[in-house]
């Protein structure tokens, strides 16, 4: 029986999400986006969840899509059985959706090359931290395509038209220290330090405080995007009202009067 696609473990009330095809670089086959909703799932069923953190096996974070799974056999209907589209529309945009509507913060640990989508999955992470020498590699005007996985929207979010339309034009490496600097990603792992043990002490804090608060607050953020200001105003009043039902604000709240340490549940 051949080993899972991807790899699901629990560490306290942190959930660690591994891509596990390190002999083909994390790239990912239909098999492994179903396994990977699996442990999304997982994520979203199990309370006791606070945070997650997404890494991959071995040298490499996720090359994107494995080519190999794609019909170039010359032939009849070559173009049609080459389309990249189906596997676009029936496995990366789904699993971009449920990566970025999971229901605890998520923390990408880029131990080695995201290439293509593999960049995308690191981006849509709410936070991400790299390895010193991780690299970030928009691939697609190598093999005439376009970024996808929500990588041309990730881009320009994060970091701007100029910078975005040469990392997908040239195609050229991002190292870790460029990703931080250019708002990529959040942080670079210190030197000899393991990106994923990084990733799990963030991960942890994450974990002790008010998961819905800090949820909505990606909610927020994102909205933010493309809200007027007055919309924006409205949404963070109507956020707050339901906030201020909360356990959690409570807590905080008595906890701040109190002069104590909060005890968050995430509820």
């Amino acid at each position: 029986m051949s080993e899972a696609t991807v790899l699901y473990e629990a560490r306290g009330s942190v959930a660690v999400v591994t891509l596990n095809r390190p002999q083909a670089l994390n790239s990912f086959t239909r098999q492994m986006h179903r396994d990977l909703w699996a442990a999304l799932d997982r994520i979203n069923a199990d309370k006791a969840v606070r945070a997650a953190v997404l890494t991959g096996a071995g040298r490499g974070f996720c090359a994107g899509a494995d080519l190999a799974e794609f019909d170039f056999e010359p032939g009849p209907d070559l173009v049609k059985r080459a389309d990249p589209g189906p596997v676009i529309d029936q496995a990366f945009n789904p699993s971009i959706r449920k990566l970025m509507d999971v229901r605890v913060p998520t923390i990408a640990a880029v131990n080695g090359v995201a290439a293509g989508a593999g960049a995308s999955f690191a981006m849509a992470c709410d936070l991400a931290i790299a390895a010193p020498g991780a690299s970030f590699i928009q691939a697609f005007s190598k093999i005439g395509l376009i970024p996808d996985a929500g990588g041309s929207w990730f881009l320009v979010k994060k970091l701007g038209l100029a910078r975005a339309m040469g990392c997908a034009m040239l195609g050229d490496k991002v190292s870790a220290s460029d990703a931080k600097e250019w708002g990529m990603i959040w942080d670079v792992a210190a030197e000899g330090q393991d990106c994923v043990q990084a990733a799990l002490q963030l991960a942890d804090r994450l974990a002790t405080m008010p998961t819905t608060a800090l949820v909505q607050t990606r909610k927020l953020l994102r909205a933010a995007a493309t809200n007027e200001l007055e919309q924006q105003l409205n949404l963070e009043r109507d956020t707050q009202s339901g906030l201020g039902k909360t356990h959690d604000y409570i807590e905080g709240v008595m906890a701040f009067r109190e002069k104590r340490p909060a005890q968050f549940t995430g509820e």
